[in-house]
């Protein structure tokens, strides 16, 4: 080794940013590994690497010491003397070792400690980059599949999609640009895992973020989310602006804001409502489409009785539950609802009563 590799280290700290005297360090200790390995030596060595000119240099050490019972670990002091009137017991004699073949294995060895440091290095910037985006949405492109695991580039890494985080239904196939929410930025030994999701609500609020320059503003503020992925996702919205119509900055002109936000989702159907601070007006908007006819709230129970007419009853319930089940989890309210006569007929009974007594 030579000036050579003191240039080459100088050119990675420059542009890794890898700190040239800890690459030197690590080269020395492995090189110190490597002189013990390939030689089968006891003894104990040090190697040195001059920081100007590149010279690898040997080391023997040996400790001084009264009566010599091991020759390649110990050096008598009388002898240590001859070398340096200084030296006491306990001190460490440094010889210089000339090893033959030597400086093949150096290099070979420095070259392997400087490739992994890169390595470990550029593993280190794209974790720090990707663990800043936790919670942010990413575009890539799907590269492969293994068993029920997409595989995405996202250009300087490679996400993770997990089939629980796949909205059903929805194909994945090689070379489509997809948009992703990012989950969760692991560290491992080969690198950073990217764990990435279609089915998180945090994708869609991501993308009216995008969509609706009032919301990236703030004018607009997004309240609340409940999402069943690839089917139906509620969200309520404020302005902070009375001028502005929270829900019609949401929809845009003719319903495009929104419609490309369904179209990412591959149709899935998205209610926006106004949120309010009054629990009752904000269930009744919660469970749109349907129309309400009456929203008795209960603050201390958290708990809401709802009336609609009797056509309106499977809409405001949804397919298999779907719409109260969302507007429940949308407002954090538990939700009771009854037709129009389903209600009567409990007041009827209370009302006969009355009249008995």
């Amino acid at each position: 080794m030579n000036i050579d590799l003191i240039e080459a280290l100088d050119q990675i700290e420059k542009e890794k940013g890898i700190n040239k005297e800890t690459l030197i360090e690590a080269i020395e200790a492995a090189i110190t590994s490597a002189y013990k390995r390939n030689f089968g030596t006891a003894q104990n060595v040090k190697i040195t690497i001059d920081r100007e000119t590149g010279e690898v240099k040997v080391y023997s050490l040996k400790t001084v010491v009264e009566k010599v019972e091991n020759e390649l670990l110990e050096i008598s002091l009388e002898e240590a003397k001859l070398k340096d009137r200084n030296f006491e017991i306990g001190d460490f004699v440094e010889e210089l070792v000339r090893p033959k073949n030597f400086g093949r294995i150096a290099a070979q060895t420095a070259k392997q400690v400087v490739v992994q440091r890169i390595r470990e290095a550029e593993r280190s910037i794209i974790y720090d980059l990707y663990a800043d985006r936790v919670d942010e949405i990413i575009t890539g492109i799907v590269q492969r599949k293994e068993k029920s695991n997409v595989f995405v580039d996202l250009g300087k890494a490679e996400a993770i999609l997990v089939s629980s985080e796949q909205m059903a239904g929805e194909n994945y196939n090689y070379g489509d640009r997809i948009k992703l929410y990012i989950v969760e930025v692991k560290k491992t030994t080969k690198g950073p895992q990217i764990i990435v999701s279609r089915t998180h609500p945090g994708l869609v609020k991501r993308l009216f973020e995008l969509e609706v320059p009032e919301i990236f503003d703030g004018v607009v503020e997004l309240r609340s989310i409940s999402r069943e992925a690839g089917s139906r996702t509620k969200i309520a919205v404020y302005s902070h602006n009375e001028e502005v119509d929270p829900v019609g900055a949401c929809v845009g002109h003719k319903g495009s804001r929104v419609q490309q936000i369904v179209n990412e989702l591959k149709g899935e159907k998205i209610d926006i409502i106004k949120w309010s601070e009054d629990p009752e007006e904000y269930i009744a908007s919660a469970l749109s489409p349907a129309q309400v006819l009456l929203v008795e709230a209960d603050q201390e129970t958290k708990s809401a009785k709802v009336v609609v007419d009797d056509y309106q009853l499977s809409l405001a319930i949804g397919k298999e539950g779907q719409n109260a089940r969302l507007a429940a989890k949308l407002t954090g309210w538990r939700i009771d609802i009854k037709s129009k006569s389903q209600t009567d007929l409990l007041i009827e009974p209370e009302e006969e009563d009355l009249e008995i007594l």
